[in-house]
């Protein structure tokens, strides 16, 4: 017996699946509605990421996502440049933004292999109080201390955000309440 197969449709599914919380159900509903039910806006999808892909690059001021040299948020005259938000990644400031609780700057650091000191230390200029927006852990926890010792002959005030953002989850996971409480209630380390 011959086995059902279309490999252009395997493909688009193998594609969509390798996509973050995109199990294979929801792979292959994907794949047919564009396939099948909706050509055009697959059409659309295809090209919106081929323009995010070759348009979309890192900010060189904080590394947050920017089409251009700098993104708006460093671009912006009006935030609040005397607070830094040190977070994780560009979702973080999507789901800080969202909460519209924050009205400073941002930085981004992945991991310590990836943190530039010298760069940190020209973004830390003027500011007087660095928040970390992290998810609570043990390697984020190592980050903070870290972070600070290299900051320690700076005059800022160190701060992180009140517990309220469950151990091990993604800011972008977090419902915009708890993110807006754990912002305002933030302590200081």
């Amino acid at each position: 017996m011959k086995k059902y197969k279309i490999e252009a449709f395997e493909n688009l599914v193998s594609a969509f699946q390798a996509l973050p919380s995109i199990g294979k159900k929801s792979a292959i509903r994907m794949a047919y509605n564009i396939v099948m039910e909706d050509s055009f806006s697959g059409m659309k999808l295809a090209h919106a990421i081929e323009e995010g892909v070759n348009n979309i690059q890192r900010c060189k001021k904080c590394h947050n996502m920017s089409e251009d040299e700098l993104c708006f948020i460093c671009s912006d005259e009006f935030r609040d440049s005397s607070t830094l938000c040190i977070v994780q990644s560009a979702k973080d400031i999507l789901s800080i933004e969202e909460s519209a609780q924050y009205k400073g700057i941002y930085y981004i650091i992945t991991q310590l292999t990836d943190l530039d000191e010298y760069h940190l230390r020209e973004v830390v200029k003027g500011v007087e109080e660095v928040i970390f927006a992290f998810p609570p852990s043990l390697a984020t926890d190592t980050m903070i201390l870290y972070i600070e010792d290299k900051l320690a002959n700076k005059e800022i005030k160190f701060t992180k955000i009140a517990q309220g953002v469950p151990t091990g989850v993604d800011l972008d996971n977090v419902d915009i309440l708890s993110l807006t409480r754990a912002m305002e209630s933030r302590i200081k380390i």
